[in-house]
């Protein structure tokens, strides 16, 4: 049986396949879509703390990815015999398709979304908490447009599945690829001329797909773009400076106040993981204008005390007061709860920077003023510009976290925490994930801080730092506060403990 070759190439230009070729592509454009941002709020509840949510996300994507597709379709097509009512829109085989092809593959989307999300670290959560943002601005702003980019080639993958999938669409009469290359062969019998033109269209419209696709990643690939050079305008300078002679007069005020009422007062907290008592009756008052660091060995309490003072970290018992009203535990009702309009009052800098990846430095800094809106937006720009002269990151405003170095890293965060003008800041080991050359232009920065009377914890490993620069030093171990008491005088302790210590830390 000889091949008809001049047969197989004039179904190159048939309009049925034409036509069924737009249907293909209609249908696994919708599926795919649809079935995306459905499976990835199936994926959020998959990850939800809350029970019921949790199990019905599960109990979802087991029994769809169990069940067959052309199962599921032939119910679809039929259901009308049960709800006469549904048969206004699954009378159409192109409506009966798409559904079926969502509802299953939602399940299978979930799962690919879910691996993404939890492939963005744990430290962004947490950063976009640290702002103030809630949960569905976090997920938002910040979560899903790197999940996204994480999940995109699987997506994409899923994608071509969906595609050949519309061939089972077929058995409810929708006129699709597969089914005018049936009608042709049954016709005049040339089956593989035939089905090398249905080849050739499903081919085409992936082919199609993965070029748009190609182009979709290297638009959200950061690591490819060259940042712009930032050139500072006459205009914006002359505004900035206007901004920190305000600010620097500000600074002043709050150094006159500095002895009125505690910026931060924590009274008997208790904070258990398990069985473990990791901070145990814990109290602390910081006036406004303290620089208090924080030291003592590994496992000690340091992070836990640091991440509790702003709500990172739920706390068993006891209080913590920021400025004088109740911000964590148990309040006058007798309820443990947290005031979250009170954590834009408190800045928080990380030991691992928690930059956002896809966001450039000056997008970072402006993140949580936009969204808080504080401010126009040319006040906000201007202030994010300030902060970034502050610390000596204003040339690369443009530039993405990749394209910093650690220490630019850390100083891009301390802009950011300070763009929300918190009355406190805290920071946990904000040296230690640099290496040593680098540690130096960050302790700078919180050297000109503390001369601004900005109010200060600071979770630390350098001495020098803490004892130079430190209004008081606070000693931890096992969970306890064992001296809270000047640079000097904790230097002349007679505590061996605190003086085997300093001499491990410094020599």
């Amino acid at each position: 049986m000889q091949f008809d070759w001049p047969y197989a190439l004039s179904l190159l230009w048939e309009s049925d396949f034409w036509r069924a070729c737009l249907t293909v592509a209609q249908l696994s454009i919708s599926a795919w879509l649809i079935a995306g941002a459905a499976g990835f709020m199936l994926a959020l509840a998959k990850q939800s703390s809350i029970k019921p949510l949790n199990w019905s996300a599960r109990l979802y994507i087991w029994f769809f990815r169990s069940l067959p597709l052309l199962v599921l379709l032939m119910f679809v097509y039929n259901l009308p015999q049960i709800f006469p009512a549904s048969g206004v829109v699954l009378s159409s085989p192109f409506h009966a398709g798409l559904i079926a092809l969502v509802i299953s593959e939602t399940a299978y989307m979930a799962e690919i979304h879910r691996g993404g999300i939890i492939s963005v670290p744990k430290g962004q959560y947490e950063a976009g908490k640290a702002l103030g943002i809630p949960y569905a601005g976090i997920q938002r702003l910040i979560i899903i447009p790197q999940a996204v980019r994480i999940a995109l080639p699987t997506l994409g993958n899923q994608f071509v599945t969906i595609v050949k999938l519309t061939s089972l669409v077929s058995v409810v009469s929708l006129t699709e690829i597969l089914l005018v290359g049936q009608r042709l062969y049954t016709q005049n019998f040339l089956i593989f001329e035939t089905m090398l033109a249905v080849a050739f269209y499903y081919i085409l419209v992936v082919t199609v797909f993965d070029k748009v696709l190609l182009k979709l990643e290297a638009l959200l690939d950061v690591t490819k773009r060259k940042p712009k050079p930032f050139v500072l305008s006459e205009s914006d300078a002359k505004e900035i400076e206007a901004l920190r002679k305000q600010e620097a007069a500000e600074g002043e005020a709050r150094k006159a106040k500095a002895q009125l009422r505690p910026v931060l007062k924590v009274e008997d907290v208790n904070k258990y993981y398990g069985s473990h008592h990791a901070l145990k009756h814990v109290n602390l008052s910081v006036k406004a204008g303290d620089v208090v660091s924080i030291i003592g060995p590994s496992g000690s309490g340091k992070t836990s005390l640091i991440r509790t003072l702003n709500g990172l970290e739920a706390i068993d018992s006891g209080i913590i007061l920021l400025n004088g009203r109740h911000f964590l535990g148990q309040s006058d009702d007798n309820t443990d709860r947290i005031d979250r309009n009170q954590i834009l009052d408190i800045g928080m800098v990380f030991q691992s920077f928690n930059l956002f990846p896809h966001k450039t430095v000056l997008e970072n800094i402006l993140l949580a003023p936009s969204y808080h809106k504080r401010g126009t937006p040319e006040e906000r720009r201007i202030l994010a510009l300030s902060l970034l002269q502050k610390v000596g990151m204003l040339d690369h405003a443009n530039k993405y976290p990749h394209q910093l170095s650690g220490g630019q890293q850390q100083r891009v965060a301390i802009a950011r925490a300070l763009a929300m003008k918190p009355s406190i800041m805290l920071f946990d080991e904000p040296t230690s994930a640099l290496d040593p050359e680098l540690v130096n232009e960050v302790l700078k920065v919180l050297e000109q801080l503390a001369a601004e009377g900005m109010t200060m914890l600071i979770v630390t490993h350098e001495m020098r730092f803490a004892f130079s620069v430190s209004t008081r030093v606070i000693f931890m171990e096992n969970g306890s506060v064992v001296h809270d008491s000047t640079p000097a005088e904790l230097r002349a302790t007679n505590d061996q403990r605190v003086k085997e210590f300093l001499h491990q830390v410094t020599e």
